[in-house]
């Protein structure tokens, strides 16, 4: 049986395919075409569909004339983990789908779920899968934009894969401003996490994931494909 599991975000969709339950492949960075042109050549069984923005409803017909059931994640759908949160109607389900899977690879261990994306959200997850909740932040991307678009002077600038402590120039200033803050700021809150919950996994995801790995003092797994294997195992949890 081949499931596909559908990722949207804010730019791009990514896509998992699934064989009997074991994840084949991941394709990243495609447009809704794009997305209708690989279901069509893979001829899924199943396929469900995680997104952060409003799904078009000619797109998801486009699915369910290639797929024979289409299921959008939402928040009221049954799954295969407790929610312990206070407004479980507002929780997103980019980070329902992760904690999943966090517990599909991490079975009966506690996990500290971290998507370094447009925001970056900090998520707990207790064994044997308690969604405790967690903390949502500025990403890396919006911190830069944020300074430049609310002040007079201050550049629009990026990160580079050396950023020192002490900034020299105003773009290097910015660059240890944003890096270290965020830095200072995760290592803080697996400090808060771990003094929570003992032996916990720290999970990185989204596009930052790499780049804070290694300046990350703690041992961590980087999982690109967190949100797509928790969504396969959603869907199997309701078909």
């Amino acid at each position: 049986m081949k499931n596909v599991a559908i990722d949207i975000g804010n730019t791009f969709a990514k896509i998992g395919i699934f064989e009997n339950g074991v994840f084949q492949q991941m394709i990243p960075q495609l447009s809704y075409e794009q997305v209708v042109v690989h279901l069509s050549s893979i001829q899924p069984q199943y396929v469900i569909v995680s997104s952060v923005r409003q799904v078009e409803a000619g797109w998801l017909e486009a699915l369910q004339n290639i797929a024979t059931k289409v299921l959008v994640l939402h928040n009221a759908m049954p799954l295969p983990l407790e929610k312990r949160y206070d407004t479980p109607e507002t929780l997103g389900v980019d980070r329902i789908a992760a904690a999943v899977g966090a517990g599909v690879l991490f079975p009966q261990q506690h996990c500290m779920v971290i998507d370094l994306g447009t925001c970056i959200t900090y998520d707990l997850v207790e064994a044997p899968g308690i969604f405790q909740g967690g903390i949502i932040s500025p990403g890396m991307q919006m911190r830069f934009k944020a300074m430049h678009t609310f002040t007079g002077k201050l550049p629009l600038v990026e990160a580079e894969p050396s950023v020192a402590l002490l900034g020299k120039s105003t773009k290097t200033a910015m660059q240890s401003g944003v890096v270290n803050g965020l830095l200072a700021e995760i290592h803080d809150f697996i400090d808060q996490y771990s003094r929570l919950l003992t032996k916990i996994n720290v999970i990185l995801c989204g596009g930052d994931a790499t780049f804070f790995a290694n300046r990350i003092k703690y041992p961590n797994f980087v999982i690109h494909e967190l949100v797509l294997v928790g969504l396969n195992r959603i869907l199997e949890y309701n078909v």
